[in-house]
């Protein structure tokens, strides 16, 4: 009996002596598990278009203090920089949860007015309880600056330059590069308003991808032309055609363009070129007749692949789009537009093409017949096979994610372990004046991007357009065409990428990249229409002229408009078929 009266007696204490210390471990493992969890802001930047901003930075104002400031009166240091999606994550200092009593984040970036944002009284509440917050997307407006300025009238310059020929195509480049460069590190000094972007951030917006695959097939195609394979096909060409000129011009037409798809327009008519310039001499009628029309199937054909034209090259590289989509997608249009091309360019050179000389003569028949032979077959075997490796690459190798460059660069390689172990000798062959100009066209773009140029124009067209699918595709097929003609394709291709790229995003049923493919039928096949508008024009122009037979603009421009005109409109019927 009296041990159950102490058991009584000892029961609630040792009950409460329980919960007590069942409280006590319970709140023990709270305070553990709120300091042990990093309490962070996490959020996104964006501009007036929706689109991501990267690199803005994001500071901590902490109860009325500079977070990481030295005294009260130093601006606060950046704590987080927005990644290239938008988004940004501010670890808050554990010492500082639970005594929070006011927080505003500021968030700057050059080139965009800076912005605040202050936490309420229940985010405040949700900090100190030790929640993580997701805030709302943070949107910056653009300001114009002098740096703004100068970057557009530098851009523009270029243009110009290049138009008017007054300087070599990576010499306006590379004056802009300059210019923009001087103005951001010599000017930014001065004022914050000349500053553009830093050369870190310029390299940045140089794509790599383009400048690799540029590179390696320079060095393929090196290779090939020592084998005299051009040379072959032309003079077949002649042989195929028995003389009669309207059928030659069909079959060099057919080669070219073919040539150009699985090499590049540039290259093709620098191969094609001199030996066409003969066979126009030996037969009695003016070259002009054939190689204006070679460099018309030339800007055409190379549509067909990734690796066809430079143009696409840029379009392929931003958009993501692989050899085997532009093959796929673009060949059956860009075969119809040959079509309607090879009777043009037939009605247009009648005259010319049913003139018919003499049988030629012997000793011509020799030279044409040595001009055009193969003079390194064992050479030809062993790059045919490399180069049949790397289309098949090109075509699958998507499926195991092996980008063009690799391949380019992969095939380049093999070409000089074994066809031409002669490192020093081809690397000669690689244009690196080209390289530069793409090089410097990339920050020079990157910089008009920068200080907000190109989403002024895609606020334009954006608000020209609507969501409207079938006005975006005729707007910028068209308008691509015709200012390709006025600028040269490549920068023009390069600064509309961006905005190309927004469109897809934003307008209804563009995300099968349809508005890419129409900026790559616009631009390729709007080269044609003047002299300037292409690279293989103006590398044509050039052997003609030294050969002494000058293509003028107005020459180009009477054949080559209609020809854009009709190969134009035939890719866009295309587009709205395919697409």
């Amino acid at each position: 009996m009296k041990q159950n009266v102490i058991l009584r007696r000892l029961l609630p204490a040792l009950l409460s002596l329980g919960l007590a210390l069942a409280l006590w471990y319970g709140l023990s493992l709270t305070v553990a598990y709120t300091e042990g969890r990093q309490v962070s802001l996490t959020g996104r930047v964006i501009d007036r278009h929706g689109e991501p901003v990267r690199g803005a930075k994001v500071s901590l104002v902490l109860n009325g203090h500079p977070f990481g400031a030295g005294a009260a009166n130093e601006p606060a240091p950046p704590l987080a920089e927005s990644q290239r999606d938008g988004t940004f994550v501010v670890d808050l200092p554990a010492e500082e949860v639970g005594a929070i009593e006011a927080l505003v984040l500021e968030i700057s970036r050059p080139h965009f007015k800076s912005l605040q944002w202050e936490a309420g009284d229940d985010e405040i509440a949700r900090l100190n309880r030790g929640e993580s917050l997701r805030l709302p997307d943070m949107e910056l407006s653009r300001r114009m600056t002098v740096g703004f300025w100068v970057a557009t009238l530098t851009f523009v310059a270029i243009l110009v330059l290049i138009a008017l020929e007054k300087l070599h195509n990576t010499m306006a480049a590379l004056l802009g590069v300059a210019i923009i460069l001087g103005t951001t590190f010599v000017g930014g000094a001065v004022s914050p308003d000349l500053f553009i972007f830093d050369f870190e951030r310029a390299l940045e917006y140089v794509d790599f991808n383009v400048i690799f695959l540029v590179m390696g097939m320079m060095i393929v195609i090196g290779v090939i032309e020592e084998t005299g394979i051009f040379q072959w096909l032309a003079y077949q060409s002649y042989r195929l055609s028995g003389g009669r000129a309207w059928l030659l011009v069909t079959i060099l037409m057919l080669i070219t363009s073919v040539a150009s798809a699985l090499l590049d327009n540039v290259t093709t008519m620098l191969l094609m070129t001199p030996m066409t310039i003969q066979i126009a001499l030996a037969m009695g009628i003016t070259p002009l007749s054939l190689l204006i029309p070679e460099v018309l199937a030339s800007n055409v054909g190379g549509i067909s692949t990734l690796i066809g034209t430079p143009t696409n090259i840029l379009i392929g590289s931003y958009a993501g789009l692989s050899f085997n989509d532009f093959l796929t997608k673009l060949t059956p249009g860009v075969l119809l537009a040959q079509v309607a091309l090879t009777v043009y360019v037939l009605i247009r050179y009648r005259k010319q093409f049913l003139v018919r000389g003499g049988e030629l003569s012997e000793a011509l028949l020799n030279r044409l017949r040595e001009s055009g032979r193969i003079t390194r077959p064992a050479k030809l075997r062993k790059a045919g096979l490399i180069f049949g490796v790397m289309l098949l690459l090109f075509i699958l190798g998507e499926r195991v994610h092996l980008v063009p460059a690799v391949t380019a660069i992969l095939g380049a390689v093999a070409m000089l372990l074994w066809v031409t172990p002669d490192i020093e000798s081809m690397l000669k062959v690689v244009d690196w004046t080209t390289l530069m100009f793409f090089i410097s066209l990339f920050i020079v773009v990157g910089s008009i991007q920068e200080v907000g140029l190109i989403s002024i124009i895609t606020g334009v067209i954006g608000r020209l357009v609507g969501s409207n699918l079938t006005m975006a595709i005729l707007v910028l097929v068209w308008s691509a065409a015709i200012l390709s003609g006025v600028i040269a394709n490549i920068p023009f291709t390069a600064a509309m990428l961006p905005v190309v790229g927004s469109l897809t995003r934003t307008i209804p049923g563009a995300s099968n990249q349809v508005l890419f493919y129409g900026l790559s039928i616009g631009s390729a096949m709007g080269g044609n229409s003047s002299l300037i508008g292409a690279s293989a024009n103006l590398v044509t122009a050039g052997i003609a002229e030294r050969a002494g037979y000058r293509i003028t603009y107005v020459e180009f421009f009477k054949i080559g408009m209609p020809a854009m005109i009709i190969t134009v409109a035939i890719g866009t019927l295309w587009l709205f078929i395919r697409f």
